[in-house]
């Protein structure tokens, strides 16, 4: 037997050269989740009723996402409302001026519904109108888990390309805010106006929380025979959500 011979034993390593062999590939790991974490993308949405973090999920849905942050960085979201509040459902925004009129947008981009990102609570989609490629400015916050929101392989699908990783309690009281009919909008269009006050992007993944804003006296809860959710479609043209 020559003096590397493991005697039966071959392909097992002693403790010693496991040690050698892991440590190469646990610094990769490290090196690898590092750059991962510095390149993650997030975005911070201040409202006149406070304010949440969005994370970005870049790997799933490029097209959109880079669409959102071309509006973030030009400031198009600023002085927006958040036009459409349904409890239990979603609140919509991003594409309506403090004057109810539509502010101007860029062409439609491709749907990337179908990436594998579900409409769970706290997840954020392009709102769209009735056809499955007119989604442009208009985003969506789901308040609960909304699987009518998913595509199926009869039906396009809302397009999901983040989640709200901090200040969901916001979303939350933005969402039982009092609705009717308000400017163009017959039905739930918040009373008051919530106003998309900015957007602005988290470069380096974290920032210091803001200031809260002046103390706003929760809305009542919405009520019971409120009427049955509808997917998000395009509050300009009143277009009806695709069918299923």
């Amino acid at each position: 037997m020559g003096p590397w011979d493991t005697g039966g034993f071959y392909g097992i390593e002693s403790p010693a050269m496991k040690k050698l062999t892991l440590l190469p590939a646990l610094l990769g790991f490290l090196l690898s989740s590092q750059s991962q974490a510095a390149n993650i993308e997030r975005v911070r949405v201040t409202t006149s009723f406070g304010a949440f973090v969005i994370e970005m999920q870049r790997d799933r849905a490029p097209l959109t996402i880079e669409n959102f942050l071309n509006y973030v960085r030009a400031d198009g979201y600023t002085n927006t409302l958040f036009h459409r509040v349904i409890a239990n459902f979603v609140i919509q925004g991003g594409g309506v001026g403090l004057d109810f009129k539509a502010v101007p947008t860029s062409k439609p981009i491709t749907n990337e519904a179908g990436n594998g990102l579900k409409n769970l609570r706290g997840t954020v989609g392009l709102a769209r109108a009735s056809g499955p490629h007119t989604g442009d400015r208009q985003f969506y916050v789901n308040v609960a888990d909304n699987a009518d929101l998913d595509p199926l392989p009869t039906r396009w699908g809302f397009a999901v390309f983040g989640r709200v990783i901090e200040g969901m309690e916001v979303v939350d009281r933005i969402s039982v805010s009092p609705t009717g009919a308000m400017g163009p909008f017959k039905q739930e269009s918040p009373m008051q106006p919530l106003v998309i006050q900015k957007l602005e992007l988290l470069t380096d993944g974290l920032a210091p929380t803001p200031a809260e804003p002046a103390p706003v006296v929760p809305p009542p809860a919405a009520p019971t025979d409120a009427p049955p959710a509808t997917p998000p479609g395009n509050p300009a043209t009143g277009a009806p959500p695709p069918p299923k």
